[in-house]
């Protein structure tokens, strides 16, 4: 096998974190935020955090992460399955967390779905805390959902 290589995400490598993202097992994807144009806005609103583990000329693993100025966030944590528990999982999460330091940024949350048994693991081996004290509340921005509210 190739030698690991951990680096910055940069648009170009869209499509293949977009196949690896279709290769997940119950991985959510949205169509607008996902795509490649959503994805090119949120890389260049957080340039240097996001992050790709390249192994065998391909894109094993993949990580959206950026900040509001505050807090830092990741999304789309992912390894493809054939390369797991190698550690480019922590790898990947230590870059983007120094990335996030880099930019004075210091907290960093993420939301892992409850059904989510190998991250829900991951994240607890490596000693992130399980916010039991909050609620996640979610908002589709479309025009029918704001009239909606707006009633």
């Amino acid at each position: 096998m190739g030698i690991k290589m951990i680096r910055t995400m940069t648009i170009d490598d869209y499509d293949m974190v977009y196949d690896l993202w279709m290769k997940i097992k119950g991985f959510a994807i949205r169509s607008i935020d996902d795509s490649k144009e959503g994805v090119a806005r949120f890389l260049l609103r957080n340039p240097d955090t996001s992050v790709v583990a390249v192994e065998d000329d391909k894109i094993v693993g993949a990580i959206l992460c950026g900040h509001d100025g505050r807090r830092g966030c990741m999304y789309h944590v992912c390894v493809d399955a054939e390369y797991r528990l190698r550690g480019i999982g922590k790898a990947m999460v230590v870059f983007a967390m120094n990335a996030l330091k880099k930019e004075n940024i210091s907290k960093i949350s993420l939301i892992a779905f409850s059904e989510n048994d190998i991250g829900n693991a991951f994240w607890n081996e490596i000693g992130w805390t399980q916010r039991l004290d909050l609620n996640y509340y979610d908002f589709v921005l479309n025009t029918a959902n704001i009239t909606e509210f707006n009633k």
